[in-house]
């Protein structure tokens, strides 16, 4: 856990030290861009951000076995480092937690996985106040919370430490909108392109799908 961490804040403190010296080269192109529209597009940003995740599972292998949706969170660190108008690079670090909820035999079930999430976006300004991003995302298991109750009480509670299990790529697609230079609203959806590993998540296999909202806050 304390080694994917280290390796994510690495990865965004490395991208924003470059950054800076890039965009002493890139100044320049300023004039390709309106200046209405690009008077603050080449400042490196950091932030934090956080919000709900709306998370279910999909493609499960048992057709019996149906899922509903569970309501969860995400927080992390933000950067945002411009390319070349209107595109910036976008990495992220965040902690988010996914899951989902089931009807079995035995009652009611529900599982709430975090996760370590690095998503590397590609981030578009499409117009001064609003940006599309898309891009590929890294996933590292940290531990599972399986629950069992019979409708009234919780009859089970197992915890599961997946540290060991193998990360995840997923793929991420989502909006901005700036309320004012500092503050952004935000909303994606993130789905895992592998099925996850079987050992503590629960049989059957399944892959992880993610609404979130949420909200920025940008320095610099």
């Amino acid at each position: 856990m304390k080694k994917i961490l280290s390796f994510a804040i690495l990865l965004l403190v490395a991208g924003s030290v470059s950054a800076q010296g890039y965009y002493g080269h890139r100044r320049a192109v300023r004039r390709s861009a309106p200046r209405s529209q690009s008077n603050d597009f080449y400042r490196v940003r950091v932030g934090i951000a956080g919000g709900f995740n709306f998370a279910d599972a999909v493609d499960s292998y048992n057709t019996d076995y149906s899922t509903a949706g569970i309501t969860a969170f995400h927080v992390g660190l933000t950067l945002d480092v411009p390319i070349i108008y209107p595109v910036s690079f976008a990495p992220e670090v965040l902690f988010s937690q996914k899951g989902y909820s089931a009807q079995t035999n035995d009652g009611n079930f529900t599982q709430r996985a975090n996760f370590i999430d690095v998503p590397l976006l590609a981030k578009f300004r499409l117009s001064p106040n609003f940006n599309f991003v898309v891009g590929p995302q890294v996933s590292f298991p940290i531990s599972t919370t399986n629950t069992y109750d019979n409708g009234f009480d919780v009859t089970a509670r197992d915890h599961y430490s997946t540290t060991n299990d193998r990360t995840v790529l997923d793929g991420v697609i989502g909006v901005g909108f700036d309320i004012n230079p500092s503050v952004e609203l935000r909303a994606r959806y993130t789905i895992d392109f592998q099925q996850t590993d079987d050992n503590a998540y629960f049989l059957p296999g399944y892959r992880n799908e993610v609404f979130q909202l949420g909200i920025g806050f940008k320095f610099q």
